[in-house]
């Protein structure tokens, strides 16, 4: 038996016999006309479901169409308004996460929902903590936490604090902890939104050992390449309706678009030929921490894209031309006058805007409401002398729901309560307010659906008509690849290679970023 074996088995486990008596490739989990209302608002339409033993099953669809909610429902977190859920031949109610858990149901979502000030060791035994006497064993836990995490791979020190990890790095840490549970059926809900290319794939390497233990996998996600390279199955939700489910060897990335969108993947990257204006933006030898001797332009209308790995320095970049963290060297020239950008406030003055990569830990205010964010940078321009003009403050986030497509009944929603993408739509919006020349736009596709992709990159397009010019930063290779009119390979600190529009290969950006 593995380490991970071992510990997991500590676990009640008679939700993994009633599992375990389900034959590989028969029906453990059973949704039969599973529906969810919100008072007029149905969030999930009568959906029929079968999830098959063993199997990996992917789930597709836009922001808003149902996989939140489904996920919730299976979890225990929500309880349905009509429609039967068969576990293992049985129907149940699910009622509680508690149940869900002892059934052997368990997710891992895209935002950690463990606690950064405990170490990993903590997180990993949080509620089956090993007690003696009353007294917690934290040497014992620290010890079984560290063999779990070498065997599982991932490398990470279980003495650490969570809150001092990356994002990747806390979700490896929750996928651990729903590995060492005893689960039968994993929930994962954009696992690699956060995660570096070797933690994406350690992650695949366990979720296809889970599967050859028998564990049923449901894998949620926007990137169709994850979907055809791990699924069995996937399901397409739109509009809360589930619309097909296909085996992944009868079906193709075109067909699940249009299933999603009743759009094609060729009308997905909006690419316009937009004519480069006057030069906005010239960097020359820029260092700082994380980055060293940067030196690029940005002029009106064109898209600069940084590509490379995570923790390449290509953020890093960015926050330092931004003046939110210091530089040590180099010069930055705006609209041919040489500047210095000590902070924030001077980067907004000169109009460069920044749509960060965390956007709920540093783009929005989540406890805030929707119309509030959207109005944080230009309050000063809706004040009449020491009050804010309640009508104008109304009229400008109104707006800008209206022109990006906001989906939210008002503009007193709290920012928490939104989509992933809905978030970053919030992001933006606050930033076309404000009116800037240089829009800097770090991992803007994360965790959003295609459709929501596609209207991101109509904006930009819109931007760039305007006489902006875009910084975009992208470990999506596919996304810089097709939108940047000026390319360039970000690998150790260093800006090693650049390309204009389509003039090198995927494998020779690639191989450019990881140094090959």
């Amino acid at each position: 038996m593995t380490s991970l074996e071992e510990i997991s088995h500590r676990h009640d486990d008679s939700k993994k016999t009633e599992a375990t008596r389900v034959p590989p490739g028969s029906p453990i989990l059973e949704l039969v006309g599973l529906q969810k209302n919100y008072g007029y608002v149905e969030a999930l339409k009568p959906a029929t479901i079968s999830f098959l033993a063993g199997e990996i099953h992917a789930i597709v669809g836009e922001n808003g169409a149902g996989k939140s909610t489904l996920i919730k429902l299976l979890t225990g977190v929500i309880r349905r308004t009509a429609g039967e859920v068969v576990w293992c031949g049985h129907p149940v109610q699910l009622a509680t996460p508690n149940e869900a858990i002892a059934r052997g149901i368990n997710a891992v979502h895209q935002e950690v929902v463990l606690c950064p000030h405990l170490t990993v060791a903590a997180n990993l035994f949080l509620g089956d903590e090993l007690n003696r006497f009353g007294m917690m064993r934290k040497r014992e836990m620290e010890k079984e936490a560290q063999v779990v995490l070498d065997d599982l791979g991932f490398g990470l020190p279980a003495p650490a604090l969570l809150g001092s990890l990356t994002i990747g790095q806390q979700q490896l840490v929750a996928t651990a902890r729903a590995a060492m549970r005893g689960t039968q059926f994993l929930i994962f809900d954009e696992p690699t939104a956060y995660l570096t290319r070797q933690e994406s794939a350690q992650l695949f390497k366990l979720i296809r050992r889970l599967q050859s233990e028998g564990v049923t996998i449901v894998y949620i996600s926007h990137r169709m390449e994850e979907v055809f390279e791990l699924a069995d199955r996937v399901s397409v939700l739109r509009d809360g309706t589930h619309v097909g489910t296909r085996t992944i060897g009868e079906t193709n990335e075109n067909e699940l678009i249009a299933l999603m969108i009743n759009r094609s993947l060729e009308q997905i990257y909006h690419k316009e030929q937009i004519p480069a204006g006057e030069t906005i933006l010239d960097v020359r030898g820029l260092s700082g921490p994380g980055f060293e001797d940067v030196s690029l332009t940005v002029r009106a209308g064109e898209i600069v894209g940084l590509y490379g790995l995570i923790g390449a320095g290509r953020s890093e970049f960015a926050l330092g031309l931004y003046g939110r963290q210091p530089v040590s060297a180099g010069e930055i020239h705006w609209q041919g006058k040489k500047v210095t950008i000590r902070n924030e406030r001077d980067a907004m003055r000169l109009g460069i805007a920044l749509a960060p990569e965390s956007r709920r830990d540093q783009g929005l205010c989540l406890n805030l409401p929707i119309g509030l964010n959207i109005n944080l940078p230009v309050f000063e321009r809706l004040s009449k002398g020491p009050l804010i003009s309640r009508s104008d403050e109304a009229t400008n986030a109104d707006r800008q729901i209206r022109d990006l497509s906001i989906k939210t009944p008002t503009r007193r929603v709290l920012a928490s309560s939104m989509s992933g993408g809905n978030q970053q739509k919030v992001v933006i919006g606050k930033w076309l307010s404000h009116g800037a020349r240089l829009f800097i736009f770090d991992e803007p596709t994360v965790g959003v659906d295609v459709g929501t992709k596609a209207e991101i990159y109509r904006l930009f397009a819109a931007l760039l008509k305007q006489g902006a010019g875009i910084i975009l930063i992208s470990s999506y290779l596919p996304e810089v690849y097709e939108l940047a009119d000026r390319l360039h390979v970000f690998r150790q600190g260093h800006l090693v290679a650049s390309h204009d529009y389509h003039k090198a290969s995927h494998e020779e950006v690639l191989g450019e970023a990881i140094g090959v």
